[in-house]
């Protein structure tokens, strides 16, 4: 019976991570018959689960909108806690987790029931999030999600996109996968209207819809999608190569930082940082975030803007109602 069982949340899993299933491939990933799937899906359809059949050579499997999310474990008003969750955390700082909550919105939101859609919908845009402040223009979670079905689905994408310069184009697209880098979110796609591979930034992508057309995957030319976004940035000609050895283990400044920067090891007390970035004050915000001593920064314009932040906060304690500590008298630090 618990093999029974957990094959059946298997099924379920897999149902819910792409659009559509042909009843031999689904079959051959649970290591079962024909047969056997077929009780394992009316065991899903008993449990509430609108499973949809496609007969004949090519026939398969398909999770309807408005499965129940899921029976027996959320009510109505805790799957949409769950969804309002999901879409304030695809902004978390944590690293791994605004991946995660975008995957998991892909298989959460389109099971929803169209009532339960409208509830969470709503909620989200009366809801005012208070985030520290960026730099870069907010990306709307609904094309988080959009793009992420697509990416799932291997379906077509139509958008409209600005370019750095703000001319925009529209374009038609392959997406293969969301990369989450630094402060922002990119899809890299086969860009059918340029042919060829591309890097687009979700901020910049306004009236995106899918196409509805299926594609075979292409090869992308890099290791992995991550690194075609890290090769479009190093070849950005207006942006700042930081580098900057802290006095600090490797192992602790990964941690605090490693999620927005490069970090290699030079011996056991130091390491040495690198990130791309356009704008100055985020790479002093990252070296004070590692909270440890930099030397030998690099370029000259990081070393300007630290001494004006320098200042500036000298200038802050020096205002305060005490004078600052002295290093020298016992006592201090």
């Amino acid at each position: 019976m618990a093999n029974t069982s957990s094959r059946t949340l298997r099924l379920l899993s897999l149902l819910q991570g792409q659009r559509y299933w042909p009843g031999g491939e689904l079959a051959s990933r649970l290591g079962v018959s024909i047969r056997t799937l077929r009780r394992d899906v009316d065991r899903l359809r008993e449990l509430g689960y609108p499973v949809q059949a496609a007969r004949g050579v090519d026939g398969g499997y398909q999770l309807a909108a408005g499965a129940v999310l899921p029976p027996l474990v959320l009510d109505d008003d805790e799957a949409v806690a769950l969804a309002v969750g999901l879409y304030a955390a695809t902004s978390s700082t944590v690293a791994g987790m605004a991946e995660a909550s975008v995957r998991a919105l892909a298989k959460v939101v389109p099971v929803m029931p169209p009532r339960l859609r409208r509830q969470v919908d709503a909620l989200r845009a009366m809801t005012v999030s208070a985030q520290w402040h960026t730099f870069d223009q907010e990306t709307d979670p609904t094309v988080l999600t959009t793009v992420a079905q697509a990416c799932r689905d291997g379906e077509r994408l139509a958008l409209s996109y600005a370019s750095a310069d703000g001319v925009r184009s529209e374009r038609s697209c392959e997406p293969h996968r969301l990369v989450s880098l630094g402060r922002r979110w990119y899809l890299v796609a086969y860009d059918l209207s340029r042919h060829g591979w591309r890097t687009f930034r979700l901020d910049r992508i306004e009236r995106l819809r899918s196409e509805g057309t299926r594609f075979r995957s292409r090869e992308l030319p890099a290791s992995d999608a991550a690194e075609f976004v890290r090769q479009g940035i190093r070849q950005l000609s207006t942006g700042y190569d930081v580098q900057a050895t802290v006095h600090a283990p490797a192992a602790t400044v990964g941690a605090r930082i490693g999620r927005w920067a490069e970090v290699e090891e030079l011996d056991a007390e130091r390491c040495r940082v690198r990130m791309s970035t356009d704008n100055l004050d985020w790479a002093v915000l990252m070296l004070g975030a590692a909270a440890a001593d930099a030397t030998e920064v690099s370029p000259p314009e990081l070393v300007a803007q630290l001494g004006q932040w320098a200042d500036r906060f000298h200038r802050a304690v020096s205002s305060g109602p005490h004078p600052p500590p002295s290093l020298d008298r016992p006592g201090g630090p």
